[in-house]
């Protein structure tokens, strides 16, 4: 029984879809993922939402889907992932004992549990679970095991979690918005450890789903390069929301547009933002760090600048670096990271104690909401001050000290990947605004950015200069 059959089958998926008119679209892209003939009107539809002039007569190896949102992709995710668990033989291409994995890798565990329901409440169909028809062996948090030696695998997009398996199918949900703490590509790197375990297995297949972001990315890079290519082991294929489920409201996609254009057209209409760009390069961040480098001891005589990012413990990190010149150079010496959940009051003795040992009174930081940092610090012996500058504002001003090679960063992953996560946005008729993106966290690169802008602008460079007659002016000095 192909897809389209099991779909279209009041008894299998076809009870779980109130009105098959309204899956038209993706009948026609599951024609197209796996090969399936086409009528001509299918094939017109084909032709405008992948740019192809041909469809193809075999299954994809890897098929990427963009497309707005509430347009069913999770779903849809599920039931593919659901289709090749009960409907393909793998056991043929498995040693014995060996289990095969279908993986759903989804941007964090909110979005993870959203797959999963899905998976479960396809499995709970009758056909799967009456008598000794039964399917599942075994239910777990993130796993399904079945009798067929096939388990159904939820993960969230971290790289560490998915070695190690026999990999029959993976299926990445909104993969545009994935973001990683230790990896500053996870959607790259997660696709690049996949391919190698899916090429061992005949049929396998890797599924990208996403609504659109901005233009970076592995989503982005795939339909810049492949879209309308006539390619038989790759599908690119894009549409508007409506296009793929048009029991969505219009009015809802036009108020959206109305209030903010460019996101409107990457939420509803499948477009990819132009407002929106990567902030820092990859390789210009690794340029700037020192390999194997994970603290600096403080020396005697030595002029050191802290930051710190507070928080009040919960959703985000509190966050403090330091730094020090030498010569030409703002090198950082000291990261310390807090991460939720924390006593807010413990963390800042924690951190007063090593401004001390840095020979510091006194730490800039942001203008944290809360009234009980300035107190926290206080009590502590520290002196805290809030930056004048705001968050964009200080990253703007971060960037050329990377380019110019001005910074020696110290070697630790969360930081790059917070830094890479970075995204300018450019506003018309004013400055541009740099922050983190959907998912992500920038407490650790904020520390870090401020501290290095922090020492750039301190009066007391002119007396660290007078130690150092043969410096170059400073930047803006």
């Amino acid at each position: 029984m192909n897809i389209i059959e099991a779909l279209e089958t009041p008894e299998l998926f076809g009870s779980l879809i109130k009105d098959q008119g309204t899956f038209a679209n993706w009948k026609v892209f599951l024609r197209a993922l796996f090969g399936l003939p086409m009528k001509e009107d299918q094939i017109k539809t084909f032709e405008k939402f992948t740019g192809r002039e041909k469809p193809p007569t075999s299954q994809a190896k890897e098929a990427y889907l963009i497309a707005g949102r509430r347009s069913g992709k999770s779903f849809m995710g599920a039931i593919i992932g659901c289709y090749l668990a009960l409907f393909k033989d793998w056991r043929r291409f498995l040693s014995p004992g060996e289990q095969a994995f279908i993986m759903t890798i989804a941007a964090d565990r909110r979005q993870a549990g959203v797959v999963f329901g899905y998976i479960k409440g396809i499995l709970s169909l009758r056909p799967w679970t009456a008598g000794k028809r039964r399917i599942i062996q075994k239910e777990m948090t993130e796993e399904i095991q079945l009798s067929n030696g096939v388990t159904i695998s939820v993960k969230t997009c971290d790289l560490r979690t998915l070695r190690g398996f026999t990999v029959v199918a993976a299926i990445l949900d909104e993969a545009s918005f994935w973001r990683s703490e230790g990896y500053a590509n996870p959607d790259v790197e997660i696709i690049r450890a996949l391919r190698p375990a899916l090429a061992t297995i005949p049929g396998s297949m890797l599924i990208a789903l996403s609504s659109p972001y901005m233009r970076a990315g592995i989503m982005y890079e795939i339909y810049r390069d492949r879209f309308g290519k006539d390619d038989p082991d790759v599908l690119v294929w894009k549409a508007p929301t409506r296009a793929m489920n048009p029991t969505v409201d219009q009015a809802i996609i036009d108020k959206a547009l109305r209030d903010d254009f460019a996101a409107g057209q990457a939420e509803w209409l499948g477009e990819f933002r132009a407002d929106l760009e990567t902030f820092l390069d990859l390789d210009l961040i690794e340029s700037c760090v020192v390999p194997g480098r994970r603290e600096l001891a403080p020396i005697s005589g030595v002029s050191y600048f802290g930051f710190c990012d507070p928080s009040g413990g919960r959703g985000d990190a509190m966050t403090l670096s330091i730094v020090h010149v030498d010569k030409n150079k703002i090198i950082q010496d000291a990261l310390r990271i807090k991460n939720p959940p924390f006593d807010p009051a413990q963390a800042a003795a924690e951190f007063s104690q090593t401004l001390k040992n840095y020979g510091l009174s006194e730490v800039t930081g942001d203008k944290y909401a809360g009234g009980w940092v300035e107190n926290a610090f206080r009590e502590n012996g520290i002196t805290y001050r809030a930056a004048e500058k705001n968050k964009s504002e200080i990253y703007l001003e971060f960037l050329p000290l990377l380019a110019q090679g001005r910074v020696e960063l110290l070697d630790d992953k969360k930081l790059v990947a917070e830094l890479r996560g970075l995204e300018r946005r450019t506003r018309s008729g004013g400055r541009d605004s740099v922050d983190h993106g959907p998912g992500g966290h920038d407490d650790i690169a904020n520390a870090t950015a401020g501290c290095c802008v922090l020492v750039q602008e301190s009066p007391n460079k002119i007396l660290v200069w007078r130690a150092y007659s043969k410096w170059p002016p400073w930047p803006g000095g």
